[in-house]
């Protein structure tokens, strides 16, 4: 007896269920990236608004540093002053996502 068709559909419901998980275990990778970012991005913008009220009482520039390091390590920090106010800015790379924090303390305040 010869079979009418190219084979038929044997083998396509495997074939479909490969592509949906790599793309349900593609899209449960970046969302477990983003929530890594969107966290250290929280202890980022905390550890530069400590470090930007100790850099206003007159704390070294290494203490500051120190601070947001030990928060987010790795992480750039850059002290500037804006007026009356001292400024920290911090960056860092987390998962291929580039996140910043910039927090200021009015100069001298306590």
């Amino acid at each position: 007896m010869i079979r009418g068709g190219l084979g038929g559909d044997r083998g396509s419901v495997a074939a479909e269920f490969a592509i949906a998980l790599t793309a349900v275990a593609v899209v449960i990778l970046m969302a477990v990236g983003l929530l890594g970012a969107a966290g250290r991005q929280i202890l980022l913008q905390d550890a530069v608004a400590d470090a930007a009220r100790l850099a206003s009482r007159g704390e070294s520039g290494a203490r500051v540093v120190g601070v947001v390091q030990a928060a987010v390590p790795g992480a750039a920090v850059q002290i500037s002053d804006s007026g009356d106010l001292i400024c920290v800015t911090a960056s860092r790379t987390v998962s291929g996502i580039a996140i910043s924090a910039r927090g200021c303390a009015l100069a001298g305040g306590w």
